[in-house]
């Protein structure tokens, strides 16, 4: 996913001021503005039940991530405030927190296959995949992938990108949960969600560490169940 700069949309950074957030899940089921390239109603799934315990350990859990998540200034550009998630993944507890504090809010809802979206989906996403008992599957940019394969187009604030999946690796009907380490304008997560469904897929939910809720991502998911451990 591509880094944004200050009063354009992007996906991987924000200029807003630091503020300590809290474990956010939202049911974003809800009837949405229909493109040609929207989802499908029919994909609609249940919301992630969590018991008022597990609400409250997520709660707790979020403060420590936006205490450890790293703000890096000017980077990869100026006006780019990044969210580095190095600095949670080289503490171990840490690391293996954030993917059982994920795989809990899924353990019930049967998920087949993780799907990640390159790069940094790949870690937590593979990871999860593991403590699901899930096949994992990368859905990556252009001419990356070896093998037959479909590509998903979405729309950048000035121009267009594209992602691709392979044809065979998801079977008709299975259960797709889609990772990725950040929300930002939703156009990634989108085209993700769009493949899954081409090769006959399921999306039985979306789960992200982090959420840039001034982009307003979630209203380009509006069909799906969305999850975020901080929002910032």
């Amino acid at each position: 996913m591509k880094q944004m700069q200050t009063k354009k949309r992007g996906n991987r950074g924000t200029a807003k001021s630091k503020q300590e957030q809290n474990f956010s899940y939202t049911n974003t089921s809800k009837k949405s503005t229909r493109t040609s390239g929207s989802m499908s109603k029919k994909n609609l799934t249940s919301p992630v039940q969590t018991s008022d315990a597990l609400q409250k350990k997520l709660k707790l859990f979020s403060k420590r991530l936006e205490k450890k998540i790293r703000t890096v200034p000017d980077f990869p550009k100026q006006g780019i405030m990044f969210k580095d998630i190095t600095t949670v993944l080289k503490e171990k507890k840490l690391f293996s927190e954030t993917v059982d504090m994920l795989a809990s809010l899924y353990k019930n809802k049967r998920i087949d296959k993780v799907v990640s979206i390159e790069s940094r989906g790949f870690i937590f996403g593979a990871a999860l995949a593991y403590k699901l008992g899930a096949g994992f599957v990368p859905v990556r940019k252009p001419n990356k992938l070896p093998a037959e394969k479909i590509r998903e187009e979405y729309v950048l604030e000035y121009g267009t990108d594209a992602l691709e999946i392979h044809t065979d690796a998801i079977r008709k009907g299975e259960r797709v949960l889609l990772h990725d380490d950040l929300l930002a304008t939703g156009g990634t997560a989108g085209a993700a969600c769009r493949l899954v469904e081409r090769v006959g897929g399921k999306v039985a939910g979306l789960c992200f560490l982090i959420e840039l809720t001034f982009l307003n991502g979630r209203e380009k998911l509006n069909d799906y169940d969305v999850v975020s451990l901080l929002k910032v």
